[in-house]
């Protein structure tokens, strides 16, 4: 999880301001505008809170998924290990990505915060909300936290969701599914695992695909938790979805899915490579200690 971020944050920040920031224009523009604002610190903004909560979303998220299979493969075959199907890696998957808008949630939505936080109170050129106690500009992901916790409770912590539910569910199908599949293909006839180049391309190629499909429903995402740092625009998803249809049309849902897509090959190769080889790490230690 830890690699999967460190690889992947400075091309989700351009991909958070192309989906719900203002006159970035392109790909291109919008990274050579945050360099000469905000030089490299700028695309690590917010990158803390995801690096120090990755870890127990890594885990829960590749555990569900496993042990789901695991039960099905149990409940079918009779055989925890045995291979499961299209219908079981499927089902793992969605229970995979409802399990993880719990804990993902949250994170994001403090990333996303900061990660849009780019002008001090007396720069800004937008009325600021009357809730937010002082200056707007969180100094951290904790106290962005707690400010959210302070003046929305709960259902501020949980701000878009619902948008997330309809991005991981789809998005985790077509990232588990591809992966085993190309995994399965570009292993050499007589190998029992994938080499570590096979895991990583596998997951690269997972990843793209991953992000391609869940990219309209992201742009939803963003916009949803971005609406907050100054004013409040969206009322929700469906609002969302409408208003932002009206102003900038059906390409408003595709904003992002460039970035999407190559931030997705190093981010998903870094993570897939890293839990294999630490399960391979893990299992060889259990095997020497008890042997």
């Amino acid at each position: 999880g830890i690699a999967s971020v460190v690889a992947g944050h400075p091309l989700d920040t351009v991909k958070t301001r192309l989906q719900a920031g203002q006159g970035y224009g392109n790909t291109l523009k919008c990274v050579l505008t945050v360099y000469r604002n905000e030089s490299l610190a700028g695309f690590f903004k917010g990158m803390s809170f995801p690096l120090a909560s990755i870890g127990i979303y890594s885990s829960v998220v590749f555990g569900v998924f496993s042990n789901t299979q695991r039960f099905l493969s149990q409940l079918r075959h009779g055989d925890p290990a045995a291979a499961p199907s299209l219908a079981d890696m499927t089902l793992a998957s969605i229970v995979a990505g409802v399990i993880s808008v719990g804990i993902g949630t949250p994170v994001e939505l403090v990333k996303i915060r900061l990660q849009m936080q780019t002008q001090s109170y007396n720069k800004a050129n937008t009325k600021l909300k009357s809730t937010v106690p002082g200056s707007p500009v969180y100094r951290g992901p904790i106290h962005c936290l707690r400010t959210i916790l302070q003046k929305e409770g709960i259902p501020g912590v949980y701000r878009g969701n619902v948008a997330m539910l309809l991005r991981d569910v789809p998005g985790y199908c077509a990232y588990f599914i591809p992966y085993a599949m190309f995994c399965d293909w570009i292993t050499p006839d007589g190998s029992i695992s994938p080499n570590p180049f096979s895991i990583w391309v596998a997951g690269g190629v997972a990843g793209a695909v991953s992000w391609a499909v869940c990219t309209p429903m992201d742009v939803v995402k963003s916009r949803l938790q971005a609406d907050g740092v100054y004013l409040n625009q969206y009322k929700g998803t469906i609002d969302c979805m409408v208003q932002s249809y009206q102003n900038e049309g059906l390409k408003v849902f595709c904003r992002g899915l460039m970035v999407n897509t190559v931030r997705g090959f190093p981010s998903s190769a870094a993570m897939f490579l890293g839990y294999e080889l630490s399960l391979k790490a893990m299992k060889r230690c259990q095997t020497e200690t008890n042997p």
